[in-house]
């Protein structure tokens, strides 16, 4: 889980939650002749952190705070595979895209985790056959993956509440073919993407965000009681093309 220190207590966003952000920013890009099977692509990225369990994975840090997920790095491999598993019943495509996914998250280990390695070797074949039986060359699913990673980038920037200040722009990641883009925000308070990619001159984008004004724990079982219980809010933010 994503977690942000405010005034009032801390802030949590799911990664689910995060994740069905970033497919509202894949849904407002006008991929209908972009990528293949934009739809699927879209599904993909809302479910593509659905190895998270919510409040069930909720831990504190040694000082009693709720943990935020960059706290966190372990993965038990066998998840990844269940994950993959899960996403194939959508369909290969849907899989393929996840499995580039988590092979992109766990390439640091591979060295160092014999599993690991072991995971990324057989997902490279399955990729492989994916492509094969789909008919898909490489280029066009790495178009689409770096879309995905795109989308994945500008929600975790807006969750974790990186918008720098006084108009300053930040690059986001780079876009299917490699282009850069870059966020900041206007006068207005609204958010603009440099070069603008969507369909409309503007738009919202909201999310379900959980709210704690209790600071330490005394346990991962008092914190996982605490965000069950806790208020939620929808939290906005607006999007517009920029007039400069």
């Amino acid at each position: 889980m994503i977690v942000n220190l405010q005034s009032s207590g801390w802030e949590i966003i799911y990664h689910r939650a995060h994740a069905l952000l970033a497919a509202q920013i894949a849904g407002n890009w006008d991929t209908s002749e972009c990528f293949y099977r934009p739809y699927e692509i879209i599904a993909t990225i809302s479910h593509h952190d659905d190895l998270e369990r919510g409040w069930e994975d909720a831990q504190i840090t040694e000082a009693g705070a709720p943990q935020d997920f960059t706290l966190d790095p372990l993965t038990v491999v066998e998840d990844l595979y269940d994950h993959i598993d899960g996403a194939l019943h959508r369909g290969r495509w849907v899989a393929l895209l996840t499995s580039m996914h988590l092979c992109f998250l766990m390439q640091s280990q591979k060295d160092d985790n014999h599993k690991v390695a072991e995971f990324l070797e057989n997902q490279e074949k399955k990729q492989k056959q994916w492509r094969e039986e789909m008919e898909l060359n490489q280029e066009n699913a790495k178009a689409a993956y770096n879309f995905m990673q795109w989308c994945d980038r500008l929600s975790l920037i807006l969750c974790q509440r990186k918008i720098p200040d006084a108009g300053r722009a930040l690059e986001i990641t780079n876009g299917p073919e490699g282009e850069s883009y870059w966020l900041r925000q206007l006068d207005s308070g609204n958010v603009t993407i440099d070069p603008w990619p969507f369909t409309a001159d503007t738009f919202a984008l909201s999310i379900d965000t959980c709210h704690l004004t209790q600071l330490q724990f005394e346990s991962d079982e008092a914190l996982r009681e605490a965000l069950k219980a806790a208020p939620r809010k929808i939290t906005t933010w607006s999007l517009s093309r920029s007039n400069d």
